[in-house]
């Protein structure tokens, strides 16, 4: 064992810089995987030409949130071990380079395929990302209540890039036909084929090409940044011992790995199934229907105005704003569900610093409550009026509309802040508790087993049942079929997951938080 340190250290411009970039990763994981959600719909309208509801729309659809997962879990838990063999720094460094790129280049994507492709390997690059930050961050901080509170906050950022996606969503729906065309150079056409010039100014575009962003600053502070000086040290004492994912499932650490596994992935299944859904719900609401026909008729009569008479592309035109209409006010509804997760990232980790619970019960503060929100948002908010108290609107331009879009505070809303509170907190809970779970050779490894192979090979899978399900529900054919369907499908998968891991959650170890990293 180490020895103790007592009391907590003074940050240090070093561990200033470690956090910094650990918060800019943690920021841009959420960032990617709350992308998908707001860009799937006109994505695969586009690229299969499928309609929502039908069983190409959903097979696609399962695809791309469920492949990626299995890609991302298998290469992740190989990138858990590369941490612990490698170092953290250089691991981190590569896997927010890989996503970053993969989400440029996805924005190119001409097919399907090749944005299933981009998507898996942007999935690789989150995956391995989070156990390395994790692990880095907690070995910079013997003191246990200054380890606490850098784990907690760090990961706060995660749900501020849940805000940053859903505002880059609406700006680039708002800035789409002003932006410079997305085209594939003609040398590169004839492998990778062609954008439709109709839709080289599509804002889920843009969206996917905005995840270069992270890439930036990486390039400016990654000078900076030392290797884990627990790592290092014991790399260089010839102290550090080879992990081992077959040592996860010895004695000593098998409950562990088992039942982190599972918690972890009833989190992300929550978050997959049921959360991420609700772009494909907030159709369904009556007013965000109401407002969709208006600006479609709206669009239409203005092309008519601008000599446009071919009927077909009249439809085509009053659809397509209508869809960009229902586009903007789900990511509208995006933003009141990460601001209740980053509300739920701060309480956990004021709550985790204080030290007053066990790990269990700490765990279970926030999995009761959402126990009992799922349903009522996801079988019951949706079938009754959906009552608008205010809006809260975003940086307004001096006499024009909000420049970055609105917060609608309504019934729906309001359930979606506390389910996304609940739910995201516990997802702050696992990357607390998992460094106190596995010694300095096994943390990457055993963290990597927890959130890739637990949260997102399994996890995940909630969002493929949750699309799979939605078309086996019969719901009467018409504007609202698609939005009941994948509500009820949502509040049954949601539900069923929570339970579970509530149940798991009486066989959590209870993990010594000490000052030792052995």
């Amino acid at each position: 064992m180490s020895s103790p340190v007592a009391g907590a250290q003074p940050m240090t411009f070093t561990k200033w810089m470690v956090c910094i970039m650990a918060a800019i990763g943690f920021a841009f994981d959420i960032y990617e995987l709350l992308m998908l959600p707001l860009i799937i719909r006109p994505a695969l309208l586009e690229l299969t030409g499928a309609t929502p509801g039908t069983p190409a729309f959903n097979f696609w659809g399962g695809m791309l949130f469920y492949v990626p997962a299995v890609a991302g879990g298998i290469f992740g838990l190989m990138g858990g071990y590369l941490t612990d063999r490698l170092g953290r720094r250089r691991v981190l460094t590569w896997s927010i380079l890989l996503f970053a790129f993969s989400k440029f280049f996805a924005g190119f994507s001409t097919n399907i395929w090749v944005l299933l492709i981009l998507r898996s390997t942007a999935f690789v690059g989150v995956c391995v990302e989070f156990v390395a930050a994790v692990a880095w961050v907690a070995e910079l901080f013997p003191d246990p209540k200054q380890r606490e509170k850098a784990l907690g906050y760090t990961q706060a950022f995660s749900s501020i890039g849940g805000l940053m996606v859903a505002i880059a969503n609406g700006l680039c729906i708002r800035f789409a036909s002003s932006l410079p065309a997305i085209a594939i150079p003609s040398a590169l056409a004839g492998v990778f084929g062609t954008i439709d010039p109709a839709h080289q100014h599509e804002p889920w575009r843009y969206t996917l090409i905005s995840g270069l962003i992270p890439a930036i600053p990486l390039i400016v502070i990654r000078p900076f940044l030392p290797e884990s000086p627990v790592w290092a040290e014991k790399r260089k004492a010839g102290t550090l011992k080879r992990p081992s994912i077959a040592a996860l499932f010895s004695p000593e650490f098998a409950r562990t790995s088992m039942i982190t596994a599972i918690g972890f992935a009833c989190t992300l299944g929550i978050a997959f199934g049921a959360i991420q859904q609700m772009p494909q719900i907030v159709p369904g609401l009556a007013e965000v229907q109401a407002g969709a026909k208006k600006a479609g008729e709206a669009a239409v009569a203005k092309a008519k105005q601008e000599g446009v008479s071919n009927a077909d592309r009249l439809a085509a035109i009053g659809k397509g704003v209508a869809g960009g209409y229902s586009q903007k006010i789900a990511s509208e509804y995006t933003k009141m569900q990460e601001v209740g997760g980053l509300v739920g990232r701060f309480l956990i980790a004021m709550v985790l610093a204080a030290g007053a619970l066990r790990w269990g019960w700490t765990l279970r503060l926030f999995q009761i409550p959402g126990l009992i929100l799922i349903p009522l948002l996801f079988w019951f908010f949706l079938r009754i009026p959906n009552y608008t108290f205010f809006e809260i609107p975003l940086e307004t331009s001096p006499g024009g509309p909000p420049f970055l879009g609105k917060v609608p505070v309504t019934t729906m809303s309001i359930g979606m802040f506390l389910v996304g509170l609940c739910t995201v907190a516990q997802l702050s809970f696992w990357g607390n508790y998992l460094p106190h779970a596995y010694p300095v050779h096994l943390r990457g490894t055993g963290e990597s087993f927890a959130a890739n192979i637990g949260g997102r090979l399994i996890g995940t899978l909630a969002a493929l049942v949750t699309w799979s399900l939605s078309s086996l529900i019969p719901i009467p054919s018409g504007p609202l079929q698609g939005p009941l369907q994948f509500s009820t499908a949502a509040a049954i998968v949601g539900t069923t997951i929570a339970v579970i891991g509530i149940a798991a959650s009486f066989w959590l170890p209870e993990p010594q938080t000490s000052t030792s990293h052995d």
